[in-house]
């Protein structure tokens, strides 16, 4: 059977589950919020960041992620978040909350200032292991994922594509826009070759993904 690319993450193994499960069990807290380079806390541990459009699920993830519900505040406005957001998880990771993208009733001196420091950020931080680039499953990868991506790419820094509402897509759509994102990431040579598959609501993929954190160093 020929492989796909960019196959959808296997469920972990028990061990890899309940590792990935500890650690989101344990501390998790806000540290602070960025808005220039000379604000980040000190690179002294593993870092993993979240990128999306605005209003893609990432808020949303993040609270399912660390089972706490408002440690990252969902937002109905778009584009409201507009600092790199620091926690900490546990003692040894730093969880960061990008500033969503995309959201064109910004004004654009301030989407250019976010870009400017998303780049420095992205370009600067040698303990960055792992960018998540949330994809909203019912849409697929659009122009201005495209360019986060390029942004990665640029940066070497790997990328990996999370696929966030998985449980409002259809199953015969889910297959369309699967096939519609590997054929965007395989121009994208940061891009991990693996994808997850996410529902915020029903939990789907929450595992998978504690565990890919929690095996990075």
């Amino acid at each position: 059977m020929e492989m796909l690319p960019f196959p959808l993450a296997e469920e972990p193994d028990e061990l890899a589950s309940e590792t990935g499960r500890k650690l989101f069990a344990g501390p998790v807290d806000f540290l602070k919020g960025v808005v220039a380079m000379d604000g980040l806390p000190e690179a002294d541990r593993v870092e993993v960041c979240f990128a999306g459009r605005s209003n893609v699920g990432k808020s949303s993830l993040i609270n399912a992620l660390t089972g706490r519900k408002g440690i990252a505040r969902a937002s109905n406005t778009p584009g409201r978040t507009q600092e790199i957001n620091f926690f900490t998880l546990g003692e040894e990771r730093y969880l960061v909350d990008l500033p969503g993208y995309g959201y064109a009733n910004a004004p654009l001196a301030v989407v250019e200032k976010w870009q400017r420091l998303l780049k420095q950020y992205l370009q600067g931080r040698q303990t960055l292991r792992r960018a998540f680039v949330l994809i909203d499953a019912r849409h697929g990868v659009k122009a201005v994922d495209e360019e986060i991506m390029k942004l990665l790419d640029s940066a070497a820094v790997t990328f990996q594509c999370v696929l966030t509402k998985a449980d409002k897509v259809k199953l015969n759509d889910r297959e369309r826009v699967l096939n519609q994102v590997r054929g965007a990431l395989a121009k994208h040579p940061a891009a991990f070759p693996e994808l997850v598959l996410t529902s915020s609501e029903k939990g789907d993929g929450i595992a998978s993904l504690r565990s890919i954190i929690a095996g990075l160093d």
